[in-house]
């Protein structure tokens, strides 16, 4: 390894507005079973999916729909 390095051309990194967080959520049994199917089926990762999802519920801006009773 170098001592210093040259860092005047640099760029920044284009997709530092698209990383991730790691997150723990609990989720139930059923739903990762029906999204792991799901990614049997498509060959993308469950947790990819389960994010896809996600992230089309926030772009649509969806909003849930509770009753209790």
């Amino acid at each position: 390894m170098r001592d210093e390095y040259d860092f005047t051309n640099a760029v920044k990194n284009p997709y530092v507005k698209h990383l991730k967080k790691t997150i723990t959520i609990n989720i139930d049994v059923q739903v990762i079973d029906y999204f792991k199917k799901q990614a049997e089926e498509t060959g993308i990762p469950y947790q990819t999916l389960i994010n896809l999802y996600l992230l089309d519920c926030a772009a649509n801006k969806k909003q849930l729909q509770v009753s209790w009773s």
